[in-house]
């Protein structure tokens, strides 16, 4: 009787256990706070959206930071102002509080590069973006390899261009969350 028992609860387990797996895999992706989604926490460079439903502005971080549904990746709303050397912008980044968060990076000059929207100028980005005050050049945490004295640049306020700069110069910081970070290419 015991035995017949504890094959029953065995059974009734394994029932469950493959309603769950089967609950899990039919289960569509969730959906990001506007409501427009799917929201795919996985970078996926292969989509292309317009902006006016690729960015999205996150108000639970105050409207400090806008999630770039293209790549993953969240920026901040609004540059920072200053303008520095390429070791004290990534040290402003790893030490911004943004939308009340920390975790902050400089981006890799392709990440940055991926804000640039080829046809647009003053500033290279998609029109109707969310981004304020990011009309400048901006470091990225790419250095130069053939010259490790500098680093890549984006020029926003021109085409999108990129460049190398010595590092000692100054430039404007954009700060960036999610995504992996490379230093060199």
């Amino acid at each position: 009787m015991q035995q017949r028992m504890r094959r029953h609860r065995i059974l009734l387990g394994l029932f469950a256990l493959g309603l769950l797996a089967v609950a899990a895999l039919t289960a569509s992706p969730a959906q990001a706070a506007s409501g427009i989604g799917p929201f795919f926490p996985e970078p996926a460079w292969d989509r292309k959206l317009p902006a006016a439903t690729r960015f999205l502005v996150l108000t639970d971080w105050n409207s400090e930071a806008v999630l770039d549904k293209e790549t993953g990746l969240v920026w901040e709303r609004s540059p920072a102002v200053g303008f520095y050397t390429w070791s004290i912008a990534r040290s402003v980044c790893m030490n911004s509080t943004t939308g009340n968060r920390k975790g902050w990076r400089l981006p890799s000059i392709h990440e940055l590069q991926s804000l640039v929207h080829p046809a647009q100028t003053n500033p290279a980005l998609p029109l109707g973006h969310p981004f304020l005050n990011a009309q400048s050049t901006f470091w990225s945490a790419t250095t130069n390899a053939e010259t490790p004295t500098h680093a890549w640049i984006v020029l926003l306020f021109a085409n999108g261009f990129v460049n190398s700069n010595d590092k000692n110069l100054s430039n404007q910081v954009w700060c960036v969350r999610g995504g992996m970070q490379a230093d060199q290419y």
